[in-house]
């Protein structure tokens, strides 16, 4: 299926400001989702579609990070090639970074923090089968002011336009692109935005001024850009919607409900664990009740406390909390506990950009 040279480019350089503190100690696109790294769905459904060489564009704050978590791509059945954007000038600018390894070979570009639920299969079918010079993924989005739109001239895309004050279109540009060798001198005749950066959109519109062909594709089924801690608890509802049951830890005295993954190693005692939820390898769930859309990583405890519609990295404890945790975020080797001591008091050691709501 990959006969025809066909190559993936996956952009996972961004700084991930919105996802501090998170983000500080940690690549964004290595946040979780459903206990699995928001990257890992990008590589997976790119070797869903016959693609096998993939190069991935990193920074150099936290490319050894992504190096060391997605390695050679050999788990994957893909060869990944890294190569390093020095600054963050643009995703223009990062195609061109990654030239010398997409050669003349048609391509398909993959935000990093992207999810899309269907994978790009049918998309990359299009692309085989019309052999435009590009091809750009739309979604109807209820606010098209905050995103790039594209405007369409029957089976073709007109106009691209960038977050318009007036919409006269929904269809917002996701974040996944395919493109022939065409793009890199596009790339290079254009000049840098208001911020500074290549901007893939003003790329493509050099496209369509140059009468090369640049199609849609509307995508159905859901899409996800994880760059914000709501979207990353929304992606993590919408793939535990489609999780498939699996207990293999430990239950004492302790019950399951629904579409729950339990991998091994896990105990639970006296726990309550209502799905879709999945809680990782190692954890203990002790006088507790783990309540729908939850993700527990690895090595986690969880006693005495309630938990939903949240998100728990590797090694972090939640202990002896009074009300129900929920719509939360928490890091790696984070402890959340009430203490007995008296006087009743708060006490927090917080980073930077952390968001702390009390009952």
């Amino acid at each position: 299926m990959s006969g025809d040279g066909l190559k993936g480019l996956i952009l996972s350089g961004g700084r991930g400001t919105r996802l501090r503190p998170l983000t500080y100690t940690s690549a964004k696109q290595l946040v979780p989702v459903a206990n699995k790294p928001v990257l890992f769905y990008g590589i997976e459904s790119m070797a869903a579609a016959g693609i096998t060489e993939i190069g991935i564009i990193i920074a150099p704050e936290t490319g050894e990070e992504i190096r060391a978590a997605a390695g050679d791509g050999s788990r994957f059945g893909v060869s990944i090639t890294y190569v390093v954007q020095d600054a963050p000038l643009g995703l223009a600018h990062a195609v061109l970074t990654a030239e010398e390894f997409l050669g003349d070979s048609p391509f398909v570009v993959y935000l990093g923090d992207n999810l899309l639920r269907d994978g790009i299969n049918a998309l990359v079918e299009a692309f085989r089968r019309e052999r435009p010079d590009a091809l750009i993924l739309l979604t109807p989005v209820s606010d098209p002011e905050n995103y790039g739109v594209a405007e369409l001239d029957g089976d073709s895309v007109s106009r691209l336009v960038e977050k318009p004050e007036e919409p006269s279109t929904d269809l917002a540009l996701v974040g996944v692109y395919m493109f022939t060798s065409s793009i890199f001198d596009a790339a290079r005749a254009i000049e840098p935005s208001a911020r500074g950066e290549l901007e893939i959109t003003d790329a493509i519109q050099h496209l369509v001024d140059h009468r090369l062909r640049v199609d849609p594709h509307i995508v159905q089924g859901w899409w996800k850009d994880t760059g914000r801690v709501d979207d990353i608890l929304e992606a993590n509802r919408l793939i535990l919607d489609d999780l498939r049951e699996r207990v293999e830890g430990e239950l004492v005295e302790s019950r399951v409900d629904g579409r729950v993954v339990i991998e091994p190693g896990v105990r639970l005692e006296r726990a309550l664990v209502r799905g879709p939820a999945i809680i990782g390898a190692g954890s203990t769930i002790t006088d507790a009740y783990v309540g729908p859309y939850t993700a527990i990583g690895e090595n986690v405890v969880v006693a005495r406390a309630e938990l939903e519609h949240s998100i728990l990295l590797a090694g972090s404890s939640v202990r002896d909390l009074q009300g129900r945790m929920e719509a939360s975020l928490v890091g790696k080797d984070v402890a959340i506990a009430r203490s007995p001591a008296m006087p009743r008091a708060y006490r927090f050691v917080v980073g930077d950009n952390a968001d702390i709501t009390i009952l």
